[in-house]
């Protein structure tokens, strides 16, 4: 006479602890995500939905295939009421920035200048920064005075604007990233890395072009 052993059943508390682990392991690996793009490598993945990605980093949409950019507003390292919606007609140049990320400092310069040199030029471009995770608005005021910075940034400690965008769309998934939107207010062009003169002129230029 043989003696069966029983089924082992898997206890509520290790089934529990399964599950915890991958949830931990899921949220480790999107925080590793985004320390990488801070540390100014390239993001990981390919181009999805309507829109095909560049040798640059640079995500872009065809004309016909863009989609709606949220309503972002709030106020700025100013104090100032801003509200995106009510740019629409212009070139809407977007930047995610913190006063603490080296990538920010290094590309900083590209966009006090080009976003002074279009303006000068009377072109129908609007920039605006979305300031994130720093704790008050003094550091960022003071990286917007060491490099020259004269556009608004809403101030959002938080990240909660960032949220706002569509999945599956163009939308912001690092700091820095730059979002930059047709004159219908739709997104039209993505990159999620640092950003150099040049590249953020060929983000621009077509949509200048565009009739």
């Amino acid at each position: 006479m043989s003696l069966s052993r029983a089924p082992r059943r898997r206890s509520t508390s290790g089934r529990r602890a399964l599950l915890l682990t991958a949830v931990t392991v899921a949220g480790v690996m999107t925080l590793t995500a985004c320390d990488d793009a801070d540390g100014g490598g390239k993001p990981s993945g390919s181009a999805g939905g309507n829109y095909v990605t560049g040798k640059a980093g640079v995500s872009t949409a065809a004309q016909g295939e863009r989609t709606e950019a949220p309503k972002l507003d709030g106020e700025t390292l100013a104090g100032e009421a801003l509200d995106t919606t009510t740019l629409k007609g212009k070139i809407v140049v977007l930047n995610v920035w913190g006063s603490w990320c080296p990538p920010c400092r290094a590309e900083a310069p590209a966009f006090a200048k080009v976003s002074k040199e279009l303006a000068d030029a009377g072109k129908d471009v609007a920039f605006v920064g979305i300031n994130t995770r720093d704790n008050s608005t003094q550091s960022a005021k003071a990286f917007e005075t060491d490099y020259g910075i004269t556009y608004p940034s809403l101030y959002d400690p938080a990240g909660k604007l960032m949220l706002r965008f569509p999945k599956g769309t163009l939308n912001p998934q690092a700091i820095p990233s730059t979002i930059v939107l047709d004159k219908e207010g739709r997104i039209a062009a993505r990159a999620l890395v640092p950003v150099s003169e040049e590249t953020l002129r060929s983000m621009i230029d077509p949509l200048l072009a565009e009739q």
